[in-house]
């Protein structure tokens, strides 16, 4: 009878977190400081060739090529706006893409990152969301993200950073892939990383509230709060998951971070949608909700796409809802679309989704209950 032979499938480092890539060259026999070099040929130098990292010993690079690689998702589809905002459509496998975003400014070059193949959440106004839902990405596939913009913007060894925001604003719901989300967030800020500060890294929630609570013991970062609506009864409809998270308990989910980082503010995303969200009571609503809380409310006109029933609010809607916000006190700006020609704007991200939710067959049921 002969032996079977099976090859061990190849540890992927990309986005392992030192500690983790302490333990790994640890296991090996080697030191722990190869991590750092390692990291820094990965990051700082967008490398993923072991013969190139010329400090590590032939030796070593060829014992790590035999188990190891630093693979990063694959490229389908490359898009540029007028804007200058990037889209990527990266292949995650057979079936599964995402999308990434890189939106530049002229102090500071923003890269919108997912966290899952589509979203379970099922928000009525997200493209995302009408896709459905597959799988949470790993953690490799989130840093492969941050890794591929990099090297596809033409960042070298040397240069300056071209990312210098990342915002899980992307496809999918960051707390619902919770482990790999926290695992990538201390790649990022790691200075053998990408070495970002706290305040540039941003982690976006619809509201699972016990893992917002977690997250505030587990890593440093930036709150970004997608509320969308000032009352239960329309964010029951619109975001779906405020039926077991109700605004109530959101909101003590968000005074609980502002209490524990003092001088940090959390961002309030609204999505503006005509005659839905927008009329003068619903932004006294939401100021009285959000009175106190340091906070930057971000207004986001809707951003259509492919059989959506709502519609974007009118400027001069978006204008009076703002105005009613600074003068209760609120901080309030209106985000200013990027990449809409190229259906990279906020909301359309959608991605090749071999959906297992069965997303389609409760769309009509949420429309329908929409107060009018």
């Amino acid at each position: 009878m002969n032996d079977v032979v099976t090859d061990k499938p190849k540890t992927n480092l990309l986005g392992m977190p030192r500690e983790e890539l302490e333990q790994f060259f640890v296991d090996m026999g080697e030191k722990p400081f190869r991590a750092r070099q390692l990291m820094k040929w990965i990051y700082e130098g967008c490398e993923d060739d072991f013969d190139k990292m010329t400090d590590i010993s032939k030796k070593l690079r060829d014992k790590l090529k035999d188990i190891a690689e630093i693979r990063a998702p694959e490229i389908m589809v490359d898009k540029e706006s007028t804007d200058g905002t990037h889209k990527w459509l990266l292949k995650m496998d057979a079936s599964n893409g995402i999308e990434t975003v890189f939106i530049p400014e002229s102090e500071r070059g923003t890269l919108c990152i997912s966290s899952q193949v589509g979203c379970a959440l099922d928000c009525t106004f997200c493209s995302t969301a009408q896709q459905g839902f597959n799988r949470n990405l790993t953690v490799a596939e989130i840093i492969g993200q941050v890794w591929l913009a990099n090297r596809q913007l033409g960042r070298k060894k040397g240069d300056n950073r071209v990312i210098t925001n990342v915002v899980f604003m992307g496809m999918g719901e960051p707390l619902a892939n919770y482990a790999n989300v926290v695992r990538a967030v201390k790649v990022l800020l790691d200075d053998f990383g990408y070495g970002l500060s706290k305040r540039r890294v941003t982690v976006s929630t619809s509201g699972i509230v016990p893992a917002m609570h977690r997250l505030n013991e587990d890593v440093d970062y930036a709150l970004a709060v997608s509320l969308h609506a000032p009352n239960d009864e329309l964010r029951d409809i619109l975001v779906p998951i405020n039926r077991k998270y109700p605004i109530k308990e959101l909101m003590e989910a968000c005074w609980a971070y502002v209490k524990q980082k003092p001088h940090r503010h959390i961002y309030v995303e609204y999505v503006m949608l005509d005659e839905v969200n927008d009329k003068p009571e619903h932004a006294r609503q939401l100021a009285k909700l959000l009175g106190g809380l340091p906070c930057k409310v971000n207004l986001i006109p809707f951003n259509p796409f492919p059989n959506t029933p709502y519609r974007r609010s009118s400027d001069e809607r978006i204008n009076a809802f703002r105005d009613i916000l600074i003068r209760k006190g609120l901080v309030t700006v209106t985000r200013r679309t990027r990449g809409d020609d190229i259906d990279a704007a906020c909301g359309q991200l959608a991605g090749q989704v071999a959906d297992k939710s069965r997303r389609q067959e409760r769309m009509q049921e949420h429309m329908t209950r929409i107060p009018q």
